[in-house]
């Protein structure tokens, strides 16, 4: 609880980031933050492409 009252409230993430700090920071600052940048969005398509389904996790 904060000095004047308010409640803080714990963010609410995916079960998929779990625990490891790495998946929360992932999860935190990049996950669900859309993209506009047209030479970002075709790196993001190319390592799409590449991984093949592939997970980091497994």
């Amino acid at each position: 609880m904060l000095e004047d009252g308010r409640k803080v409230i714990d963010r609410v993430r995916c079960e998929w980031c779990g625990s490891d700090p790495i998946y929360v920071e992932y999860h935190d600052k990049e996950w669900g933050i859309p993209v506009y940048d047209n030479r970002e969005l075709f790196e993001l398509l190319n390592l799409e492409g590449a991984q093949a389904g592939l997970s980091w996790i497994t």
